[in-house]
């Protein structure tokens, strides 16, 4: 299967000269690959990326941490579409991958065919992950948007208010609670519709656990 377009070029960025030269040739004789250059480190990289007008790098893992190849090339264009290959099938390096920004990576454990396969889907716009790593990035994503959110707030209480939700939590009536405070029914009442209010309750149990949760979430 040839890729879709028949002008495709691509950069393989390695450090080790055998491994660079050896991908370069087998990608020159894929139908559909007009061009394929190569470049040793970032330096040669960005050369590449400055003289020619590439569709994907492939660049191998340690290149990419060591060298951030990613900022170099996005600083002259954010047009080539980048492949991490050999990544070790360690969740924290797919992760780091995901974050640095790739558009995708081959597993040290996966082959010729599915590089082909997965470059066929990233130049145009989508990638190939498995089930696993779909999950790992999946609750990577969730990680991030919990801690992106901002942590539940207490409700400022008066002192008084205070001292009633207290007595609530005891499971005092109004009553009970106007006795041990020597303060009017119709006072604790308003002070309770107070509580209530502040978080959004209807029922006094609500709002006691609602305070006992926000408690939890923020440490005290």
């Amino acid at each position: 299967m040839a890729f879709a377009s028949a002008e495709l070029k691509v950069l393989v960025v390695d450090d080790v000269c055998l491994y660079r030269e050896g991908l370069a040739g087998i990608l020159a004789r894929q139908p559909g690959i007009a061009k394929v250059l190569t470049a040793q480190d970032v330096p040669a990289a960005l050369t590449a990326v400055k003289t020619e007008t590439l569709d994907l790098i492939l660049v191998s893992l340690g290149l990419l941490t060591g060298g951030d190849l990613l900022g170099a090339v996005r600083s002259v264009t954010p047009t080539p579409r980048t492949i991490v290959v050999g990544v070790p099938e360690s969740d924290a390096e797919v992760i780091s991958c995901a974050e640095a920004g790739v558009h995708g990576y081959l597993l040290r454990s996966e082959s010729m065919e599915h590089l082909l396969r997965l470059m066929r889907a990233v130049v145009v716009g989508e990638t190939l992950c498995t089930p696993r790593m779909t999950a790992l990035l999946l609750r990577r994503v969730a990680t991030l948007a919990s801690e992106a959110r901002p942590a539940p707030r207490m409700p400022a209480l008066t002192v008084r208010e205070d001292q009633v939700l207290g007595l609530l939590e005891l499971g005092l009536s109004n009553q009970e609670i106007a006795d041990r405070l020597g303060i009017e029914v119709r006072t604790v009442k308003n002070h309770v519709h107070h509580i209530l209010e502040k978080v959004g309750a209807r029922r006094r149990g609500e709002a006691v656990a609602e305070f006992r949760r926000l408690r939890r979430s923020s440490g005290l």
